[in-house]
C-alpha cells in the first residue's frame, strides 16, 4: 500500500491543506479523538456514586475519578504543545490517542479505586496530548480559508459530546455497568488509530523543552486549579496552594522570559489580539460553567426531576452546536470581533433570562420560557467560540500553532475551574440567594468577553 504523500516540502514549506480524500480520514480521526477525550470528563460523572458503591470508597473520594482526568490534561497542555513544534504534532496526537485508548481499557477493568484513579490519569494525559496538538493539525489539515469552517465543525462535535455524554453514560451505566463507560473507547480508537497515518505530516522547529520548566508548569496549574477548588471548603490549605502556585509560575517565568519560543507562549501573549482572545475565552467558559452548575440546582427547586432537568439543559449545547458551524462560516469572511461581542452580549442575556425566570417563581413559570432562555444563551456562546478560536489560531505564526493550541485549550480548562470554583464560593457566602446571584455574575462574564472581543475590531 503506497504510504500517504507528506505535507512538508522539500525546502519545509507546509502545503496548503491535504487533498479532499485524504483530508476527509484525517478529520475523522481527529474528530474521534477529540469527541473521546471531551466525553472521557463529562461521561463518568452519573456513574460516581455507582463505582463509589462498588470499590466501597466515599462519595467524596470518587470525586477524584474526574478530578485525576482533569488535573492530567491542564498540566500536560503546554509542555506537549511545546514537544509537538520540536517533533511534529502528527506523533504527538498518535501517541496520545495510544494512551487515551489503552488507558480507557485499563480503567474498565481497574479492580481497585487506586488503580482506577491511576488509569484516569494516563487517560488524562492522553487526552491532554490529543487536545495540546489538536490545534495545529487541523490548520495543517484544512486550507487556511476554510480554517473558520473547520474550528466550527470541531465545535459543533464537542458541543453534541457535551450534551449526550450524560444521556450515553446513563444509559451505559444502565444496561452494561460502570466498566463500559471506558471501555467503549477502545475499538473507537483503535480505528482511529488504523487510520491515521493520513494525518498531516509537518515537520518540527529546533527548540528545546526544559524538563525543570515543565514540572513548574505542572505545579503552577495544579496547585491553581487544586486552590481555586478548595477555597469554599479549606480555605487555609487553598491559599497555600495558591501562593505555590504563584511562587511556580515566577519560577517558570523566570526561566523562559526571552527565549524565542517559551513554554508558556508569552511570546504570543504580547500579540493585542491573541492576548485580548485568550482573555476573553476564559471569560466565556467562566460564564457558562457558573450557569450550567447553578442551573440543576434551580430546577430541582422548581420540582423538576433528573430526565427533566437533562432535557431542559439540552438546547444549550445544541444551540451552541448549530450556531459554531455558522459562525465558523462567518469568521472565514468578517472580522471575527463582532460576532465574538455579540455572542457575549447574547449569552448574557440568556444567562439573565434565566434568572428572571427563576424569580418569576420558577415552578409557576412556564418551561417553554426556560428552554428560550437557554437557547439565546448557547447561540451567543456557539457565535462566540469559533471566531474566537480562529483568532487565537490565526494570529500566531504557523510554526506556533502548538502554542496556539496550547493556550486555547487552557483557558478553556482553566475558565471552567474558575467558574465552577466562583459559584461554590457564592453558594456557601448566600446559600439562600445563590442561583440568581451566581447568573447574574456568570452574565457580568460573557459581558466581559464581548466587551474584550470588541476591543480586537
Amino acid at each position: 500500500m503506497d504510504r500517504p504523500s507528506p505535507v512538508v516540502t522539500a525546502a519545509g514549506v507546509a502545503a496548503d491543506g491535504l487533498p479532499i480524500h485524504r483530508r476527509t480520514i484525517a478529520v475523522m480521526v481527529a474528530v474521534s479523538a477529540i469527541v473521546m477525550s471531551v466525553m472521557g470528563g463529562a461521561i463518568a460523572t452519573v456513574a460516581l456514586p455507582t463505582i463509589a458503591a462498588t470499590l466501597a470508597i466515599s462519595e467524596a473520594a470518587s470525586i477524584w475519578i474526574v478530578n485525576a482526568y482533569q488535573l492530567a490534561i491542564v498540566v500536560a497542555l503546554f509542555p506537549l504543545a511545546a514537544l509537538g513544534e520540536a517533533r511534529g504534532y502528527r506523533p504527538i496526537f498518535i501517541g496520545g490517542l495510544a494512551v487515551f485508548t489503552a488507558a480507557s481499557g485499563a480503567c474498565a477493568l481497574a479492580p481497585d479505586f487506586a488503580t482506577l484513579v491511576a488509569a484516569r490519569s494516563l487517560q488524562g494525559l492522553g487526552a491532554g496530548s490529543v487536545m495540546a496538538v489538536f490545534a495545529g493539525v487541523l490548520r495543517y489539515t484544512y486550507p487556511q480559508h476554510l480554517l473558520g469552517l473547520a474550528i466550527g465543525i470541531n465545535a459543533v462535535f464537542a458541543s453534541l459530546s457535551s450534551a449526550l455524554a450524560p444521556t450515553l453514560g446513563a444509559l451505559l451505566l444502565t444496561k452494561a455497568g460502570w466498566p463500559w463507560l471506558f471501555a467503549v473507547n477502545v475499538p473507537i480508537g483503535l480505528l482511529a488509530l488504523l487510520a491515521s497515518p493520513a494525518l498531516p505530516v509537518v515537520a518540527g522547529m529546533a527548540r528545546r523543552i526544559s524538563v525543570l520548566s515543565a514540572a513548574l508548569n505542572a505545579g503552577f496549574l495544579a496547585l491553581l486549579i487544586l486552590g481555586i477548588d478548595q477555597l469554599s471548603r479549606l480555605p487555609l490549605a487553598a491559599v497555600a496552594m495558591l501562593v505555590g502556585s504563584v511562587l511556580c509560575l515566577a519560577g517558570v517565568l523566570a526561566r523562559e522570559v526571552g527565549r524565542p519560543a517559551p513554554l508558556i507562549p508569552l511570546d504570543l501573549l504580547r500579540i493585542t489580539a491573541f492576548r485580548l482572545a485568550v482573555m476573553a475565552s476564559a471569560c466565556a467558559f467562566s460564564s457558562q460553567m457558573m450557569g450550567l452548575v447553578m442551573v440543576p440546582f434551580l430546577l430541582h427547586g422548581a420540582g423538576y426531576g433528573p430526565l427533566a432537568t437533562g432535557y431542559l439543559m439540552m438546547p444549550w449545547p445544541l444551540t451552541v452546536a448549530v450556531a459554531a458551524l455558522f459562525a465558523g462560516r462567518l469568521a472565514d469572511r468578517y472580522s471575527s470581533a463582532w460576532p465574538c461581542a455579540i455572542g457575549g452580549a447574547l449569552q448574557a442575556a440568556g444567562l439573565v433570562l434565566v434568572a428572571l425566570w427563576s424569580a418569576l417563581g420558577a415552578g409557576g413559570a412556564p418551561a417553554g420560557l426556560f428552554a428560550a432562555a437557554m437557547v439565546v444563551g448557547g447561540l451567543g456562546f456557539g457565535l462566540f467560540q469559533t471566531p474566537n478560536n480562529r483568532t487565537m489560531l490565526m494570529t500566531a505564526a504557523r510554526e506556533r500553532s502548538g502554542a496556539a493550541g496550547g493556550m486555547q485549550a487552557t483557558a478553556r480548562q482553566f475558565g471552567q475551574s474558575a467558574g465552577a470554583a466562583l459559584a461554590a464560593l457564592i453558594f456557601a457566602a448566600a446559600p439562600t440567594h445563590a442561583a440568581p446571584l451566581v447568573l447574574v455574575v456568570a452574565a457580568g462574564f460573557a459581558l466581559l468577553a464581548g466587551v474584550l472581543s470588541f476591543l480586537r475590531r
